[in-house]
């Protein structure tokens, strides 16, 4: 309040000088030239200066306003269309993670076009447009996003084939894939979707011969690493087995197949698990049953010893002998006492048969166990067990038919 006042004075203080000086001497001023003459009094020119700056001033100041402001004045400024660029990434961004695929594609698909950096926001476009349905507009935006950045080849070929993964095109996704490894072949994320197509299109000789390049660059955990190599060989074995019609050669296929894995593979049990069941697939019992032997000798694993009582070997008698053998360390095994009950049948052996398959039921209540005592109680007369063991294990075979509606007892 008191700087106003200064001011005040001050004002009225210089008001009254140049009040005193105009009063004591007006001044002459006289511009002539050609047939132009002005001729007015000092302070009278001074006066119109004054003004004269003061419209310049407003006019420069007007189009400042106009070209720099912004929003108020200029909806079309740099200003103001960065700030709507800015919106429709948010509001892009934001549909995109609620799943509003339209305006999500809309908006990032704007953003895209303003921004000089438009790889992010070309790859969300894309992406909402393939959860539309929209294969071709999504393979454009692909296009439009390596015409503008070249530079970002991998990135956008590995969005692409994720796209056409999740269109279920397995066969399209490999191309770029096969490509992207050919120019990168120790980059992660080629090798982990390469693996996953592998995978999807059950193809597993070409996963078998990439697993040395998923181990060496560390693409997937040790112990999923393994599983993986696992499943694969195992499905290795059974195409290997498809492959010919005829059993004999059928055979020789498989065989092939199973030499190619390593000695330490050839000791694992889910290895010769699927070994030894396609072998008797192909009719090759007695040659699944020795595998079968062989490898439980070396190393018990409970579902060896279930799959041991599905094979017929040379010497049905025998085959029982070596399956008591390892009921000494494993008498609570279920499976182990399956396979003996099934053998036990083998061997028309029908009272140690019930007595394996009763045990078998006390440690774990088994749908295979279920039926095969059903099966036998039947032919010795106890009909009502008979059925009621067939009910349990159609219960336990499928618990779901349980809860379908019925009609009532002695209703047609």
């Amino acid at each position: 309040m008191k700087r106003a006042y200064l001011l005040m004075v001050i004002a009225i203080a210089v008001a009254a000088a140049i009040g005193i000086a105009i009063a004591k001497h007006s001044g002459y001023v006289l511009i002539a030239y050609d047939s132009f003459r002005y001729e007015a009094s000092l302070w009278t020119t001074l006066a119109l200066l004054v003004v004269l700056w003061l419209v310049v001033y407003a006019v420069r100041a007007l189009i400042s306003l106009v070209t720099t402001s912004g929003g108020v004045v200029n909806p079309w400024s740099r200003r103001n269309r960065s700030r709507r660029v800015q919106l429709a990434i948010e509001q892009g961004q934001l549909d995109l993670a609620e799943g509003r695929w339209a305006s999500a594609q809309r908006h990032l698909h704007r953003a895209a076009e303003a921004e000089r950096q438009p790889l992010l926001y070309y790859l969300g476009a894309a992406r909402a447009a393939n959860e539309q349905g929209k294969v071709e507009e999504s393979d454009a935006l692909l296009e439009r996003a390596l015409e503008r950045q070249p530079q970002a080849e991998l990135a956008i070929a590995l969005s692409h084939a994720q796209l056409q993964m999740d269109r279920g095109d397995t066969d399209g996704a490999l191309v770029p894939l096969q490509a992207m490894h050919e120019r990168h072949p120790h980059n992660v994320q080629v090798l982990r979707l390469l693996h996953r197509v592998h995978v999807q299109r059950d193809d597993w000789p070409a996963l078998i011969r990439l697993m040395p390049e998923l181990r060496k660059d560390k693409v997937l955990p040790p112990a999923q690493l393994a599983e993986l190599e696992r499943r694969a060989w195992g499905e290795n074995l059974a195409l290997a087995a498809q492959r010919e019609t005829e059993g004999e050669a059928g055979r020789q296929s498989l065989e092939r197949a199973w030499q190619q894995l390593t000695s330490a593979q050839r000791q694992e049990s889910a290895l010769v698990a699927a070994y030894a069941d396609q072998l008797r697939q192909l009719g090759a019992q007695e040659q699944a049953e020795e595998a079968l032997r062989t490898a439980l000798k070396r190393h018990y694993d409970s579902h060896l010893a279930r799959l041991y009582g599905l094979v017929r070997g040379s010497d049905p008698a025998r085959q029982l002998h070596t399956a008591e053998g390892w009921l000494k360390q494993h008498p609570e095994d279920p499976s182990l006492l399956l396979t003996l009950g099934r053998l036990s049948l083998q061997n028309r052996l029908w009272g140690k048969a019930r007595d394996y398959l009763e045990s078998s039921l006390r440690f774990e209540r088994n749908p295979e166990a279920c039926a095969e005592l059903a099966r036998l109680l039947a032919r010795l007369g106890d009909t009502e067990r008979s059925n009621h063991l067939f009910q349990e294990g159609l219960g336990m075979l499928d618990a779901r038919l349980l809860a379908l509606p019925l009609p009532e007892t002695g209703r047609g």
